[in-house]
């Protein structure tokens, strides 16, 4: 047996296992309930609390088994281990089992019991969330012992082609050191996603107010699936249509004006990148505004305002952290979209404010520094941490921004 099959045979012996104990002590408490005696919780409370002691010492022994054979402590066969893991608990249960009776209060054990197994669910993705700032922290702190942080943050030019003779420790005499301004990425990632919100957030939000104020029950069934098949296209498809369709008339379109537009531009992702945000701004929009009490709107009305002026003075105002929260959701997308704009804004760092020329993302920057053949710790690759650390920085200020934004508007509202 190979330790890759020891949890399929663990789980697939736990689970009938389970069924079995949980079975046999509502039974044995069933039993108990028919011999006049009343028990404290619910048959059901005893079988679950046999199950807890069945698999928490089986669980536990394997995780800490798989912990020190990771970290090369120490290791033992996959049978042994196995049968450790079963024979502890068998002992689990034999332990709960000499618990069922009348007095037993298996109902709070079986609550605490799953109180901690809620906090440890929560605790995984907390500490998640730590892992990776630390390991985003931790590599960009390399980078910045290598590159200055202020020319990094405020540098102009992105030219990294000699970064890897920093790795390889060469003579950089007579070569050009490479150029890490992050400037002109952060500008083309800030201008695709303030095209892509200029589309998203006022058709999203119209069409959110027409599916819950104004279309008929049977309207809305059929209008909202259609709408939310756009989240399910995938990427790729968008960036093939922003490249060979989008682009083209964008070209077309700026010719019209004496305007010269450069087939990989701006302007061609951040409108389909706008397409594809729409079905996530409008469905929670909608489900924030569905939200509020119908006794706000019929009060409005009852005051003589019309429909339009209870949405835009009632409604809206009651929905408004709701959908400011939609708005961040559309605005992480769209910071964090790759393909689309490779497809048709290009790979050149370019700071400029003409959506017509070719600009690039900080993600794209990212994929090409850790899909490169360079070194794992040179000085190009490294960059990619330090572009999302910033960008963490920058994600996490307007984050702040809007709680604050939101908090002072409730309480007005309030």
């Amino acid at each position: 047996m190979q330790h890759t099959d020891l949890f399929l045979w663990l789980f697939g012996g736990l689970i009938p296992l389970g069924f079995i104990a949980y079975m046999v002590a509502k039974g044995k408490a069933l039993t108990v309930e028919k011999s006049g005696f009343r028990l404290h919780s619910r048959p059901g409370y005893y079988g679950w609390y046999t199950v807890i002691w069945l698999a928490l010492p089986a669980l536990a022994s394997g995780l800490i088994f798989s912990i020190a054979h990771l970290s090369g402590l120490f290791s033992i066969p996959a049978p042994m281990l196995l049968a450790t893991m079963l024979g502890l608990g068998g002992a689990g249960l034999w332990y709960s089992l000499k618990h069922i009776k009348a007095d037993f209060r298996a109902r709070q054990a079986v609550e605490k019991a799953t109180h901690v197994l809620l906090i440890a669910a929560a605790s995984i993705s907390v500490l998640t969330t730590i892992g990776i700032v630390l390991s985003v922290v931790f590599e960009s702190i390399n980078f910045f012992r290598v590159i200055s942080f202020w020319d990094f943050i405020t540098g102009t030019k992105w030219e990294p082609d000699t970064a890897f003779l920093i790795g390889a420790g060469r003579d950089m005499t007579g070569v050009a050191p490479p150029e890490f301004g992050s400037v002109p990425i952060f500008a083309g990632t800030f201008m695709i996603t303030v095209i892509a919100m200029l589309v998203a957030v006022p058709v999203g939000l119209f069409s959110a107010i027409y599916m819950s104020e104004y279309a008929s029950h049977s309207a809305r069934s059929r209008l909202k699936p259609m709408l939310e098949i756009l989240a399910g296209i995938p990427t790729v498809v968008y960036g093939f249509f922003a490249a060979i369709t989008i682009s083209p008339l964008v070209v077309q379109a700026a010719h019209l004006f004496g305007l010269e537009a450069d087939y990989t531009n701006a302007l061609a992702p951040g409108l389909i990148m706008g397409i594809m945000i729409i079905p996530f701004m409008s469905s929670l929009s909608d489900d924030v505004i569905n939200s509020v009490p119908q006794s706000l709107r019929d009060g409005s009305l009852a005051l003589g305002t019309t429909k339009s002026e209870t949405i835009r003075h009632v409604v809206l105002p009651a929905a408004f952290p709701g959908i400011v929260s939609a708005f961040l959701l559309a605005v992480s997308r769209a910071i964090g979209e790759t393909m689309i704009v490779v497809m048709a804004a290009g790979l050149r760092p370019n700071l400029t404010g003409n959506p017509l020329e070719a600009v690039t993302t900080v993600t794209v920057k990212i994929v090409e520094a850790l899909t490169g053949d360079q070194e794992f710790d040179s000085a190009f690759t490294q960059s990619a941490f330090a572009l999302g650390f910033v960008l963490l920085v920058v994600t996490l200020i307007l984050n702040i921004i809007s709680t604050i934004v939101v908090r002072k508007f409730k309480q007005r509202y309030e």
